[in-house]
C-alpha cells in the first residue's frame, strides 16, 4: 500500500509543477498547442488529486456497511478522470479550430520548447514509477492516472514539433493542427480509462488467462479433484475469487477444511490482495444448489 500512496503523491506534485510551468510558457508564447498541453496538465492535476484520495479510501479495511471493502472507489475515480479528459479534449478542439481559422504567431517558441522538454523528463520518471506500482498493486486508479501521463508524452512531443514547424518552417497552421490532434488523442485516452473503470463497476470477470491460472493453482493441491463455478471480480487493487471444489466424500470436515486452507494459501501467493471463498462439494454426491442465473460454467475457458 505504501508504494501506491507514494506514487499518488508524486503524481500530484508532478502535475502541479507542469501546470505552473506550462501556464507560464503559454503566457509568453501564446501557442495553442501549449495551451492544449496546459489544459491537459490542469485536468491531470485534478485527476491526480482524485486518485490520491480514492486510493486511500479504497485501501480502507472493510466495515459493517461495506463488507466487500471500498475497492470500487478507484473505479469511480477513474470514471471521473475520463470525464475530465473528455472535457479537456472538447475545450482544446474548440481552441484549435478557432486558431486554424485565425492563425497567430507563436512567440518565444524556444522557451516554450524548453518547458516541454522539462515536462517530458518529469513525465517519463513518473510513468516509470507508476508502472512499478501497478505491477505490485494492480491499482486501476493508478493505471488510469498513468494513461493520462503516457498520452502526455506523445502530446508533449507533438507540441514541440508543432511549435518548431510554426517557428522555423513558417507553417502557421502546424501549432493549431497539433492541438487538434492532441484533442483526438485525449478522447481515445478517456474512452480507455472509462472502459476499464466500467468493467470493474459491472463486475467483469478477470481475464481468461487469470481464471485458468486460478484453476491450475487450486488443482495442484492434493485432495482437490476438480474446480467449478468459478467467479471472479476486481475492485481497485483487490480481487474477489469464489469457486466450488470437489473432494473425496469420505474425508472428514476437518480434513476438507485443511485442504481449503492450503488452496487459499496457494492462491494468496499469486494474488496477495485476494478475498477468497471456497465451497467444498462431495465428489459425485453433491446435490444441485444455488440458482442457475449465476451459473456460467458452460462458457468458461
Amino acid at each position: 500500500m505504501r508504494s501506491t500512496h507514494a506514487v499518488t503523491m508524486a503524481s500530484v506534485a508532478v502535475a502541479a509543477i507542469l501546470v505552473g510551468v506550462k501556464l507560464w510558457a503559454y503566457a509568453f508564447s501564446h501557442s495553442v498547442a501549449m495551451l492544449a498541453s496546459f489544459a491537459d496538465s490542469a485536468l491531470d492535476l485534478a485527476a491526480s488529486l482524485t486518485t490520491f484520495y480514492a486510493v486511500r479510501y479504497a485501501a480502507a479495511p472493510a466495515d459493517r456497511e461495506h463488507r466487500y471493502g471500498h475497492g470500487k472507489a478507484e473505479s469511480f475515480a477513474s470514471l471521473f478522470q475520463a470525464l475530465l479528459v473528455a472535457i479537456s479534449a472538447a475545450l482544446v478542439a474548440r481552441e484549435s479550430v478557432a486558431r486554424l481559422l485565425d492563425p497567430r504567431v507563436v512567440e518565444h517558441g524556444t522557451l516554450a520548447m524548453g518547458v516541454m522538454v522539462i515536462s517530458i523528463i518529469l513525465t517519463v520518471i513518473l510513468v516509470y514509477w507508476q508502472s512499478k506500482a501497478i505491477v505490485q498493486s494492480g491499482s486501476v486508479a493508478i493505471a488510469g492516472d498513468r494513461a493520462h501521463y503516457i498520452s502526455d508524452l506523445a502530446a508533449n512531443v507533438s507540441v514541440i514539433a508543432g511549435i518548431a514547424l510554426t517557428l522555423y518552417a513558417g507553417f502557421g497552421w502546424a501549432d493549431a493542427l497539433v492541438g487538434l490532434g492532441i484533442a483526438g488523442w485525449l478522447v481515445w485516452t478517456a474512452w480507455g480509462v472509462a472502459r476499464n473503470a466500467l468493467d470493474q463497476m459491472l463486475d467483469r470477470e478477470l481475464p481468461d488467462s487469470e481464471r485458468r491460472r486460478i484453476k491450475k493453482l487450486a488443482l495442484e493441491v492434493d485432495g482437490v479433484l476438480s474446480v467449478h463455478e468459478l467467479r471472479t471480480r476486481a475492485a481497485g487493487i483487490f480481487v474477489h475469487i469464489q469457486f466450488h471444489v470437489d473432494m473425496d466424500p469420505k474425508i472428514s470436515l476437518a480434513d476438507a477444511h485443511k485442504i481449503i486452507v492450503k488452496v487459499e494459501r496457494q492462491l494468496l501467493k499469486v494474488f496477495p490482495a485476494a478475498d477468497i471463498l471456497i465451497h467444498p462439494d462431495p465428489d459425485g454426491e453433491a446435490e444441485p444448489h444455488g440458482i442457475s442465473h449465476f451459473n456460467a460454467d458452460g462458457g468458461e475457458p
